[in-house]
């Protein structure tokens, strides 16, 4: 099967035209992880994004007092490791598989560079990570809503009224 075919079947490239996915297919390769092999790790700098063909991977973070915590699990057609692609900045998390691992990997640099100089490639992958950000970001908030119940955090907010005649905006 030829690699512009694997990602056309794969989830997180549903939707887009096969010309744009044309043109992301000179840069793609697929990778193979072995269960427990990092793929990347939190807080160093990782030179490409993923999408995940086959396999689960957990992602993980350091919590001071609590050590290495489980905080996410992806499967078939996720986004790994969006954070090259939007920075040159060092991971969030430590991406371990579950199982053997085959991604699709893009160097961000590369990935960047097209989505830059052809706007209908951005468009189309910055949608499509977009959405893998709000699913990831709702996920999140659904963990924490778990691991707060019963026991939610104070919070206080303080409220400063607005006079009529105030400029605060």
């Amino acid at each position: 099967m030829s690699l512009l075919q694997t990602m056309s079947d794969c989830g997180f490239f549903h939707s887009i035209p096969l010309p744009i996915l044309r043109l992301l297919e000179p840069i793609v390769c697929e990778r193979d992880f072995a269960p427990g092999v990092q793929i990347f790790v939190e807080g160093i700098k990782h030179p490409d994004i993923h999408i995940v063909r086959h396999g689960h991977v957990r992602l993980e973070m350091l919590i001071p007092g609590r050590g290495r915590t489980p905080i996410l699990s992806l499967g078939a057609g996720d986004l790994l490791g969006w954070s090259p692609l939007l920075s040159e900045s060092e991971m969030t998390a430590t991406a371990v598989p579950l199982d053997a691992v085959t991604t699709l990997a893009f160097p961000a640099n590369l990935l960047r560079q097209i989505c830059e100089s052809n706007h209908d490639v951005g468009f189309h992958f910055m949608s499509r990570l977009a959405t893998a950000i709000a699913n990831r970001l709702t996920a999140t908030r659904l963990q924490l809503l778990d691991l707060y119940k019963g026991h939610a955090p104070a919070i206080r907010v303080q409220v400063t009224p607005i006079k009529p005649g105030d400029d605060q905006c």
